[in-house]
């Protein structure tokens, strides 16, 4: 079984504030939402996998969304950073709904609008004889790869624009030996952040280790379900790496309403 849950974020409150500036604080805060897990400042290592992302829509309007196997209870975010006056049994501050009759009902061939926010990395190393090394793709053009790259084995293709909408012939330019893609697909990639943060720290308040340095950009396309069964792995287990800190969860939404999250 799993859920989707969504969950507004009052920014004008503190405690939104502190929530919103760290994405450990934030992830401490989502896995505290589930009685049966022990807390961890680092990324899981059991599964299933509890995923989750802010989407920030307007200056005012910040939605947290969680993918997760177990129904969450969110008492203490609202608490912190929701509005509690307003609670209600009926509305408690948070929407939960069960995401496993969607995941089944997803069939080879449909249509989706599409949102991800993720961590694109691509591994290098200077000479033969150095460790690779796990790099940021700083360039739209090699975030915008990294998906392309992923598309097969996460169950979907991105649609590619009708001639009508490309502003290259083809949608497709080339430099040296490489093909770049900026206009040839039904995807943008947008709001990258350079995040740099302490994973941890001692009983003391001293440093345990490197920082944890983070660049995150969201993805918005249309794809196709090619493979349902991949996609509903890739919605529930997410997508890349920095899944503890806000990274990995694709969500769907119909065509006709792409705001509207699935």
């Amino acid at each position: 079984m799993s859920f989707l849950t969504r969950f507004r974020v009052n920014t004008a409150r503190p405690g939104a504030r502190r929530l919103l500036s760290s994405p450990q604080t934030m992830h401490a805060a989502v896995m505290a939402s589930f009685p049966d897990l022990l807390p961890s400042d680092g990324p899981q290592r059991e599964e299933p996998r509890v995923l989750w992302r802010l989407d920030h829509r307007a200056r005012a309007e910040v939605l947290l969304y969680i993918v997760s196997p177990h129904r969450p209870d969110l008492t203490h975010l609202v608490e912190q950073a929701g509005w509690p006056a307003a609670a209600v049994p009926d509305n408690p501050g948070w929407q939960t709904r069960p995401y496993s009759p969607f995941l089944e009902r997803l069939a080879d061939g449909d249509r989706w609008a599409f949102r991800l926010t993720a961590n694109p990395v691509h591994t290098i190393r200077r000479t033969a004889d150095e460790p690779r090394k796990i790099t940021a793709h700083l360039t739209s053009v090699h975030q915008m790869r990294w998906l392309i790259d992923r598309q097969e084995k996460c169950g979907f293709r991105i649609l590619e624009k009708t001639d009508d909408k490309r502003l290259l012939p083809g949608g497709t330019t080339h430099h040296g030996k490489h093909e770049h893609h900026g206009d040839r697909y039904e995807l943008s990639v947008a709001n990258q952040h350079n995040l740099a943060f302490d994973k941890s720290r001692d009983a003391d308040g001293n440093r345990r280790g490197k920082p944890v340095t983070l660049v995150t950009v969201t993805y918005d396309g249309r794809l196709e379900v090619t493979d349902p069964a991949l996609l509903r792995r890739t919605l529930t287990q997410g997508i890349g790496r920095a899944k503890a800190y806000g990274c990995g969860l694709i969500t769907l939404a119909p065509l006709a309403t792409a705001p509207q999250q699935a």
